[in-house]
C-alpha cells in the first residue's frame, strides 16, 4: 500500500515535524486485505515513527506487524520503508533546484502465517517496485503450505531459493524466526523475569530503537511459553500517535520506540517496562521489579541448560571456509538456525513443564474441576506467591482447559516422557528419602489414594532429576524438502493450471519413490497433492488423496476442508464417488462425523468450562453428595462415597447439609496439615520404608512400652516416644492376631485402652487412648483386614482402600461429635465387615499361582471392564531417547487404551482410539500395535510416539480377530496384510450361507487355515457364539463358547465332529483362551457364583490341571508374557488384572 500525504501535512513535514494520527490521510489506494483487518490504523503502523522528508538518500528499513482480531486470530505483516527522490507540496512537485528532497513510501505485505524470514523485499529492485511486488504476491499465492510434520516446501524466487518450514505438529505455530534473539538481548535472570511477568499477565511495554526488533523479540518470547498462549491485547509495534493505548486497564503486551520511555514511565502507572536495547526490566513506579519470580528449581534448571547454547553463528561455524554461493550460504545458516531453534524450544518447553508439572494430578475430568488448593499445597512455600497469581490468569485457564480436554500437545508429551525417564530412577528413591521427607511432601498424600503415593513421589523425583541432570534432549527429526516446479512466466489461468498439473505429477513421482515404511512422509505428500487437486477443481482425485492420508496419518487429516469438498460435489461427481468403495467410505465417515458433531452441539456439550472446587451451599442428596466429594478430590470411588454418605446421615434424613460438609471438609484438611507437621528424625526414618508416611498421630498417651504418640502408616503402627523422639515398633498389620478395646486401671478408675496381640510376641501391647480408643480400634481393625486381603489376593489396592476408609472414619468422628459418632464411623469399616461376614481364605492353588494384581480403574469413579490385553516385549535397540520396554496394553471401555510398564506395573500412557469397544490387539513389527474395533477400523499405534495416526478401513463390519498379519471381521471377510505398505495382499470371504451364520453367531475367527466345513461343524456343535479358537501344533483346533462349560477339540483332517470334549467343573461359559507352553488357559465364569475362573488344561492329556479363582466377575481377556506369566482381565464388576506364574 502506498501512502500519500496531503499538502498541509507535507508542509509540516518539511519543518521536521512528525505526523500524528489525525494528520494521516485515509485517501489511500483500495486493495484486497484479509477479512476483519482494520485499515484505519494501518498507515500509522507502516510509519510508526511518523512521516518525515529527507534531504539525502536513506537505506530501506523493515519492520513487522501483528494484527489480532476479536477472536484472538493473528495476521502478520512485513513493511518496507523506502525513499524516492522528489516531494509534493500543494499538489505540485517540489522544485529540486532549491533542495533535493526524498519522500518516504511504505509497502506492507500481509499474511495469515508468520513467515518472518520470507522477506519479499530482499529480492525486489526499485525501478519496478510495485509491479514486482504484485508479481511476487501472485506467485506466492500459488505455493501450497506444508502440513504439520517433517516436510518443508521450497521454491525459487530468483535469485534466491526459499524454504517454507512446516509446523511441528497440528497445534503448534509455524516457527520461522530466530528464537535466540532474546538470549542476546537479556541475561538469563532478566529473561526469566520477563517470562514471569508474561505468565502473571502483567501490563508489559517493550522499548527499542529498532522497530523490527520489537516484534521479533516479542514473538520469540510468546513462543517460549508454548503451548500456553497469550490471551490479551498484543500490539508489538505502537505508532507514536497510539500511546494512549497504554492507558488500557487490562493486561497487554505492546511495543514502543525507546524515545518514549521516559514519557511512558512518568505518565502511566503499574506498567512493566522492558528495555530491549539495554536488556533491562523495571516497573513504572520503581526501578526495581517487585513481582514473584519463577519457581527456583525450574529457574535453575533453565539457566543451567541455557548456558550450553551456542548463540553466535560466526563463532560456531568459523571452521568452515567462506563460500561464494549465496544460496548455499543461506542454506547453511538456515540449518544452523533450525538446530538452535530446536534446542531453545526444548529448553523453554522444559521450563514450562517444570513450572506446571503435576497439574493433571489435581484435575477431575468427569466434573471438569481443578483443585487449586490441593495443587498449591504441593508447591514449595517460597513459590506459593507466584502460583497464586498465575492460577488466576486467563493463560492458565486456557492451559487447564486443554488438560481437561486431554489435549496431546508438546507439554503433555514432554511431561510424560520425563515421568517415564524418572521411573528408571525408582531404584535410587531410597537414597532420596531424606529430601522427600514427611513434612515436605505429605500435604498431597492424604488427598490421594495410597496407590498415588509412588506416583506423587515419582513426580517429585522427576523434578529433581530435571534439575540435577543436564536435561532431557529431544533430537531434531530428519526433514525432507519438496521442491516446487518453476513458476509459470505469465500468471494466466491456462498457465496456472499447467503449473498445478506439473506439481501433481511431481508429487506423484515423490509418492512412488518413497519407501512404504516412510508412512509419515507419504501422508504429507498425499496432503499436498490433495490440496493442489482441490484448488484445481479435481475433486475426486483430491478425495482419494485425503482417503489415503486418513489411513496413513489421521492427525493431519484436514476434516473441515474435506467436509467442504464433499458438500461441493456436483451430482455427477457424487455418483462417480459412490462407485468407488474407498471414496464412498470416506464420504460416509465425513457425514457420520458431522452428525456426531451436531449431536454434541445439540446436547450442549461444553469443552471450555473449568471449575474450581467450592463448598456446597444447600442440602445434598446422594447423587449431589457423590459429585461434591469427587470434585473435592477427597475420594473418587463411588462405593466409598456411598458408605461415607451413610455414615454422615446416621440418625437423620438421608441428606448432608452444607454446614456438616464444611465441618467434615475442614477436619479432613486439618488432618492433612497436622500430619504435614510431623517431622521424623533420621533415627526413626531408618526403621521404616522409603515410601511410608505417617497418616495419623494419637495424642501423647501412656502405653505398655513407654509414653508417646502412636503413629499409623500404611504398613505399621509404631510409638513415637516423648522427649527425645525415638522409635518403638508396635506391630505390622500383617502380624496382628487380635485387636480389641480393653481397660487399664488408674487409681480407682478403669481407663479405656486399645489392646493388640502380635504374632511372635509374648506380651500384648496396650495403650491408654482414653476417648480415642474406639476410633483407633476401628481404624486398626480396618487396616488389619485390608492388609490380610491385600496379601491373600496379591492386590495392593485393598491396603490403599483400607487406609482411605480409616482416614474417613477419623474425619467422620471429628465431624459428628455425638454419641453416634463411633457407630457412624463403623459404616466405613468395609474390609473388617467382609472379614466377619465371609471367609477370606484364598484357595491354596490360586494363592501359589497368583503373583500380583493391578487396577486400571484406580483413577476412575467406578471399575471398567478389561476388554483386551496385550503384552509386547522390550528390545535392546535405542532410538535416540526412546527405548522399547516391556509393555502391557490394556483396552477398557469406549476405545480407551492404557499402557503399563511391565517392569513396575506403573501406568505410563493413556490414549483413545475411536469411540467404540476394541475386540483384539496385536503387536506388529516390534514398533506397532494393531487394534481391531467394533467400528470396523483397525487402529495402529506407534510404540515410540504413543499416538494413533494410521488406520486400516477395508473391513465393512466390526473387526473380531487379529493374528500375525491376518484380520477378520463379523461379516465373514478375512484379509492378509502387507505390513510394510499397509495394503491388503489377499482377501477372501466365506460363502454366503456361512457368511450369514457367522453374522448371527459373531464367530471370532483367528485361524486363517479354518475351512468352511470346520466352521460349519463348530456352529452345529455350539448353541450360540463360538467365542475363541486356538490352533495347536498337532493340527488340533480348541474352541470354547460363551454359554457352554466345555472345551471342544477338533482335528483339522476330520471336521465332522470334535474328537474330544473337556468339561470344565462349575463353569457356565468361556470368554477367552490362550496357549502357553504345553498348557491352554481358559477364562470363564462360575456356575455357583458370578465370580471369574481360569482353567489350566494339559494339551497332551486333555485334562484340567488347575482351577484358579482370582476375579469377582467373568474373565474376559488373557495374554501371555513371554510364556513366564499369564495376565487375566475381568468384566466391569471386578475390572482388575491378575498376573499369574506359569509353571
Amino acid at each position: 500500500m502506498r501512502n500519500k500525504r496531503r499538502d498541509r501535512a507535507a508542509e509540516a513535514l518539511l519543518n521536521g515535524e512528525t505526523g500524528n494520527r489525525s494528520e494521516v490521510s485515509s485517501a489511500t489506494e483500495d486493495i484486497s486485505v484479509p477479512k476483519d483487518l482494520d485499515l484505519i490504523a494501518l498507515p500509522q503502523l507502516c510509519f510508526p515513527g511518523g512521516l518525515q522528508l529527507a534531504n539525502e538518500p536513506r537505506e530501506d528499513t523493515y519492520h513487522f506487524l501483528v494484527f489480532t482480531d476479536l477472536f484472538g486470530n493473528r495476521t502478520h505483516g512485513v513493511v518496507v520503508q523506502y525513499y524516492r527522490e522528489g516531494a509534493v507540496q500543494n499538489g505540485h512537485r517540489w522544485n529540486a533546484s532549491k533542495c533535493r528532497l526524498y519522500t518516504p513510501f511504505a509497502v506492507c505485505v500481509i499474511s495469515k502465517f508468520p513467515y518472518y524470514n520470507l522477506n519479499p523485499f530482499s529480492v525486489i529492485s526499485h525501478p519496478d517496485f510495485e509491479e514486482t511486488i504484485k508479481e511476487f504476491s501472485a506467485k506466492l499465492s500459488l505455493v501450497p503450505l506444508p502440513p504439520p510434520g517433517q516436510l518443508h516446501v521450497s521454491f525459487s524466487l530468483r535469485p534466491l531459493h526459499v524454504v517454507l518450514p512446516s509446523k511441528q505438529d497440528q497445534e503448534s505455530p509455524v516457527i520461522d524466526i530466530d528464537l535466540h534473539l532474546p538470549f542476546l538481548c537479556f541475561t538469563h535472570t532478566t529473561l526469566l523475569q520477563v517470562l514471569s511477568c508474561l505468565l502473571q499477565e502483567q501490563r508489559l511495554v517493550f522499548f527499542s530503537a529498532d522497530w523490527a526488533r520489537l516484534t521479533l523479540v516479542a514473538e520469540s518470547l510468546l513462543l517460549y511459553l508454548q503451548p500456553l498462549s497469550w490471551q490479551h491485547p498484543y500490539v508489538p509495534v505502537l505508532a507514536s500517535g497510539m500511546l494512549d493505548f497504554l492507558m488500557a486497564p487490562t493486561a497487554f503486551l505492546m511495543g514502543c520506540h525507546i524515545s518514549h520511555f521516559e514519557e511512558v514511565a512518568a505518565e502511566t502507572e503499574e506498567l512493566i517496562l522492558v528495555n530491549i536495547d539495554d536488556g533491562i526490566i523495571q516497573s513504572s513506579w520503581s526501578e526495581s521489579l517487585d513481582l514473584p519470580a519463577i519457581p527456583l528449581a525450574a529457574a535453575e534448571s533453565f539457566m543451567s541448560r541455557a548456558e550450553s547454547l551456542q548463540l553466535h553463528y560466526d563463532l560456531e561455524m568459523c571452521h568452515l571456509g567462506a563460500g561464494t554461493d549465496a544460496n548455499a550460504l543461506r542454506c547453511q545458516r538456515r540449518d544452523w538456525q533450525t538446530r538452535l531453534n530446536t534446542q531453545i524450544q526444548n529448553i523453554t518447553l522444559e521450563l514450562v513443564v517444570n513450572i506446571f508439572r503435576g497439574v493433571q494430578d489435581f484435575l477431575n475430568h468427569e466434573h471438569r474441576v481443578f483443585n487449586s488448593e490441593e495443587f498449591l499445597r504441593t508447591r514449595e512455600p517460597a513459590d506459593q506467591s507466584f502460583y497464586k497469581k498465575v492460577l488466576d490468569t486467563h493463560i492458565f485457564h486456557s492451559f487447564l482447559r486443554d488438560r481437561l480436554n486431554r489435549k496431546r500437545d508438546t507439554f503433555s508429551h514432554m511431561e510424560q516422557n520425563t515421568r517415564n525417564h524418572a521411573q528408571r530412577y525408582d531404584a535410587s528413591m531410597s537414597q532420596l528419602r531424606g529430601s522427600c521427607n514427611q513434612s515436605k511432601h505429605f500435604c498431597n498424600f492424604l488427598s490421594l489414594d495410597w496407590g498415588d503415593l509412588r506416583k506423587s513421589i515419582r513426580s517429585l523425583t522427576v523434578f529433581n532429576c530435571l534439575h540435577l541432570l543436564p536435561g532431557l534432549k529431544f533430537p531434531q527429526k530428519a526433514v525432507k524438502v519438496f521442491r516446487l516446479p518453476e513458476f509459470p512466466p505469465p500468471l494466466a489461468y491456462h498457465y496456472v493450471q499447467n503449473y498445478y498439473s506439473d506439481m501433481v505429477a511431481s508429487l506423484g513421482r515423490a509418492i512412488n519413490t518413497t519407501a512404504p515404511d516412510e508412512s509419515a512422509l507419504l501422508a504429507r505428500y498425499h496432503y499436498l497433492r490433495g490440496l493442489v487437486n482441490t484448488v484445481s477443481n479435481r475433486r475426486l482425485d483430491a478425495l482419494e488423496d485425503f482417503q489415503s492420508l486418513y489411513k496413513t496419518d489421521s492427525d493431519i487429516f484436514p476434516s473441515q476442508m474435506v467436509k467442504s469438498l464433499v458438500d461441493s460435489l456436483p451430482e455427477a461427481e457424487r455418483s462417480q464417488a459412490d462407485k468407488r468403495s474407498e471414496l464412498k467410505r470416506l464420504i460416509s465417515r465425513v457425514k457420520r462425523d458431522q452428525e456426531r458433531e451436531r449431536a454434541c452441539n445439540g446436547n450442549g456439550h461444553e469443552e471450555g468450562a473449568v471449575k474450581r472446587f467450592q463448598l456446597p451451599k444447600k442440602y445434598m442428596q446422594m447423587e449431589e453428595f457423590v459429585k461434591c466429594i469427587q470434585e473435592s478430590g477427597i475420594v473418587k470411588d463411588q462405593g466409598s462415597i456411598h458408605r461415607l454418605f451413610d455414615a454422615l446421615t446416621v440418625g437423620h434424613q438421608k441428606q448432608v447439609g452444607p454446614e456438616l460438609f464444611r465441618v467434615f471438609y475442614t477436619i479432613w484438611k486439618e488432618t492433612e496439615a497436622e500430619a504435614q507437621e510431623v517431622c521424623l528424625p533420621a533415627s526413626v526414618l531408618e526403621h521404616i520404608e522409603p515410601s511410608e508416611c505417617v497418616f495419623k498421630l494419637s495424642s501423647s498417651v501412656k502405653t505398655s512400652r513407654g509414653v508417646g504418640k502412636i503413629a499409623m502408616t500404611q504398613r505399621r503402627l509404631f510409638l513415637l516416644t516423648d522427649g527425645r523422639p525415638g522409635y518403638v515398633e508396635v506391630a505390622q498389620y500383617r502380624d496382628l492376631e487380635e485387636v480389641k478395646v480393653s481397660s487399664a486401671p488408674f487409681l480407682l478408675l478403669r481407663i479405656p485402652s486399645l489392646k493388640l496381640r502380635v504374632r511372635g510376641r509374648k506380651d500384648a501391647f496396650e495403650a491408654n487412648l482414653k476417648t480415642e480408643t474406639e476410633l483407633w480400634n476401628l481404624m486398626v481393625k480396618e487396616m488389619w483386614a485390608g492388609r490380610n486381603m491385600a496379601d491373600q489376593h496379591k492386590d495392593p489396592q485393598y491396603m490403599q482402600q483400607a487406609l482411605t476408609n480409616a482416614l474417613l472414619m477419623d474425619a467422620v468422628v471429628g465431624s459428628l461429635q455425638s454419641s453416634k459418632a463411633i457407630y457412624a464411623a463403623s459404616k466405613l469399616a468395609h474390609f473388617d465387615r467382609i472379614k466377619m461376614e465371609v471367609p477370606m481364605m484364598v484357595p491354596k492353588t490360586t494363592s501359589e499361582t497368583l503373583k500380583h494384581k493391578i487396577n486400571p480403574s484406580l483413577e476412575l469413579a467406578a471399575p471398567q471392564a478389561v476388554d483386551v490385553l496385550l503384552y509386547t516385549p522390550g528390545t535392546h535397540t535405542h532410538t535416540h531417547t526412546h527405548t522399547h520396554t516391556h509393555t502391557l496394553w490394556v483396552s477398557v471401555s469406549g476405545g480407551k487404551v492404557m499402557v503399563f510398564d511391565a517392569s513396575s506395573w506403573s501406568l505410563t500412557h493413556t490414549c483413545h482410539v475411536g469411540n467404540a469397544r476394541l475386540n483384539c490387539m496385536l503387536g506388529v513389527d516390534k514398533d506397532q500395535v494393531w487394534m481391531g474395533s467394533e467400528d470396523s477400523v483397525i487402529y495402529i499405534i506407534s510404540m515410540v510416539a504413543m499416538v494413533c495416526n494410521r488406520q486400516l478401513t477395508e473391513h465393512r463390519a466390526e473387526v473380531t480377530g487379529l493374528k500375525v498379519a491376518y484380520s477378520c471381521s463379523a461379516e465373514g471377510s478375512v484379509m492378509v496384510w502387507d505390513v510394510s505398505t499397509l495394503q491388503v495382499s489377499f482377501k477372501t470371504t466365506l460363502c454366503y450361507m456361512l457368511h450369514k451364520r457367522l453374522k448371527s453367531h459373531k464367530i471370532i475367527l483367528v485361524v486363517y487355515r479354518c475351512r468352511a466345513d470346520l466352521v460349519n461343524s463348530m456352529i452345529k456343535c455350539f448353541r450360540s457364539a463360538v467365542h475363541w479358537s486356538e490352533l495347536l501344533p498337532r493340527e488340533e483346533l480348541w474352541s470354547v463358547c460363551v454359554d457352554s462349560g466345555e472345551v471342544c477339540i477338533w482335528n483339522i483332517k476330520d471336521t465332522s465332529k470334535p474328537f474330544h470334549r473337556v468339561a470344565l467343573q462349575d463353569c457356565t461359559g468361556c470368554y477367552c483362551m490362550i496357549k502357553v507352553k504345553n498348557q491352554v488357559w481358559v477364562g470363564g465364569v462360575g456356575r455357583s457364583s458370578t465370580k471369574g475362573k481360569i482353567y489350566i488344561l494339559d494339551t497332551e492329556r486333555h485334562q484340567v490341571q488347575k482351577e484358579l479363582h482370582g476375579h469377582n466377575d467373568k474373565v474376559t481377556a488373557l495374554c501371555s508374557a513371554e510364556d513366564r506369566y499369564v495376565l487375566s482381565g475381568a468384566a466391569k464388576h471386578d475390572g482388575k488384572i491378575a498376573i499369574w506364574k506359569v509353571e
